[in-house]
């Protein structure tokens, strides 16, 4: 499973109640953050998630509001004794972005590693267990947004099992996708284990214009966190001026992607009720909900995968 908590849902500046887009994602007791803006600490602490639990930072791009909360953030992991490397993920030019914010907060008791990715072709990456696709998008400046995705091996046949002669105690290592080596013979997981199921995909795109690529990114995914700078229509046309998209955009995407559910995010401060447009959106596509500070959700495997 994967548990999902979009930190805040503002753009541009943090607000007294709208903090800042940033999205967190853990899987089996490790967290990535994707995109830390100024204040992203704040709905951390109030969250049931730990800062020392993040080993992974995607960053969409380098403009403020998406990144300018490193130092402080990367000063708390160090102060709650944090030793692992900290892996930092985004376009080229990253490590230099990284190392002048890092200017007030050199001695940290980690290393922080930076990874650079292409702005104008797509990449794919491991973050733990999870296997990071960057898409680049078009947007004021180089942007890229970002899927998770959670893969599922084949179910487990306990009849195979018993017809290879295994020992029990070993049938576990090969359900969890290990070699063993017994008596002289190799047995492989998929000797044991049916075809690849379906795993679980969450898809992140802010600060971009609606594309063709964003959709094919996004296509079957469990959870789109899509921005909506603006919900009004009559917005559009400054939005496409500033390379955001408005509500309506958003839900096109996520019905031409097939995706299960929507939330908007990275609201203008200009926008001071995001439920105000959402109905016009739900005509779209019918099941997408305003995203909050600190909203979450537990995305599961069904029961008959």
């Amino acid at each position: 499973m994967l548990d999902v908590c979009l930190l805040g849902c503002g753009g541009m500046m943090p607000l007294p109640k709208r903090y800042l887009t940033s999205l967190l994602v853990r899987h089996n007791g490790k967290s990535v953050l994707i995109d830390c803006g100024e204040a992203t600490q704040m709905p951390l602490y109030q969250s049931s998630y730990s800062v020392k639990d993040i080993d992974h930072i995607l960053f969409t791009h380098f403009h403020g509001d998406h990144i300018a909360g490193l130092p402080g953030l990367l000063m708390t992991m160090g102060n709650s004794m944090r030793t692992e490397d900290l892996h930092l993920w985004g376009g080229n030019g990253l490590e230099q972005v990284v190392r002048g914010l890092m200017v007030i907060c050199q001695y940290l008791p980690f290393k922080v590693i930076c990874h650079e990715l292409p702005w104008k072709e797509p990449s794919e990456f491991g973050v733990g267990e999870l296997v990071a696709t960057a898409q680049p998008v078009k947007h004021s400046i180089p942007c890229l947004c970002y899927s998770l995705y959670l893969p599922r091996g084949g179910k487990f046949d306990p009849e195979k099992a018993k017809a290879l002669n295994l020992p029990v105690q070993y049938w576990g290592r090969l359900q969890k996708g290990e070699t063993v080596e017994y008596e002289g013979q190799t047995f492989t997981p998929d000797l044991v284990l049916g075809p690849a199921r379906s795993g679980l995909k969450i898809t992140y795109a802010t600060d971009c214009r609606p594309s063709e690529q964003i959709v094919q990114l996004a296509k079957g995914s469990d959870l789109f966190v899509a921005e909506g700078l603006y919900g009004d229509d009559e917005k559009l046309t400054s939005a496409r001026e500033k390379g955001h998209m408005v509500y309506k955009e958003a839900a096109e995407m996520a019905q031409k992607a097939q995706v299960k559910e929507l939330w908007f995010t990275h609201y203008s401060p200009a926008m001071v009720n995001p439920y105000e447009f959402l109905d016009n959106a739900r005509l779209i596509f019918p099941n997408c909900h305003c995203g909050s500070n600190l909203k979450e959700k537990t995305i599961r495997f069904t029961d008959e995968d």
